[in-house]
């Protein structure tokens, strides 16, 4: 178990069976080998979600989506929908899991496997906390599956591979929105096109 915390100004995390607290949208986090939200990259994520008016009404797509804490946040922020992917069926499991906890399960689908294995496409918001060598490999294969005018938020990527990350989803289609340097790692928000 551990104390809840806030992110942001609109959210707090809190283990399953939490105390009360203040007006915030509580993101309920079971911890586990993905933890329950307090790494940097996932902090600046939400930091950015929470402020984006184009996440209500959004079909979302997190790519390597692991406890699913940014699409239940995107979901509690009124997006429509959110498939989840990633590698990892225990990250699939946990991901189920916390959806479930958190009343959002109905309008989330779980998927384990690799990009090339998602058939759907024209998404209105993509979200990938990842590490940037994979976003830099994937940025072909991402960038089409968001609609034009849709919202890519991408983090996990070291400073030092910021800006090949960022000149290739410049190069796909996207402009740079915001750049967000943190202690270790970067985040950007980009829109399509």
């Amino acid at each position: 178990m551990y104390a809840p915390f806030h992110i942001g100004g609109r959210f707090r995390i809190i283990p399953p069976r939490p105390p009360a607290g203040p007006n915030r949208i509580d993101l309920i986090m079971d911890r586990g080998a993905f933890g329950s939200g307090e790494h940097e990259t996932t902090v600046s994520c939400l930091e950015l979600l929470e402020k984006l008016p184009a996440v209500r009404g959004a079909n979302v797509f997190d790519l390597g989506s692991g406890t699913g804490i940014l699409s239940i946040a995107a979901l509690k922020l009124g997006a429509a929908t959110a498939i989840c992917a990633d590698i990892s069926p225990e990250a699939v499991r946990n991901c189920r899991h916390n959806s479930r906890l958190n009343g959002v399960d109905e309008r989330v689908t779980h998927l384990t496997g690799s990009l090339a294995e998602l058939a759907a496409d024209d998404f209105d918001l993509l979200l990938a906390n990842i590490y940037g060598d994979l976003l830099l490999g994937f940025a072909a294969q991402i960038v089409p599956r968001v609609r034009p005018g849709g919202w890519l938020i991408l983090s996990g990527i070291l400073w030092e591979d910021n800006f090949s990350v960022r000149q290739a989803y410049e190069k796909a289609g996207c402009r740079v929105i915001r750049n967000r340097m943190l202690d270790e790692f970067s985040t950007l928000l980009l829109q399509k096109s």
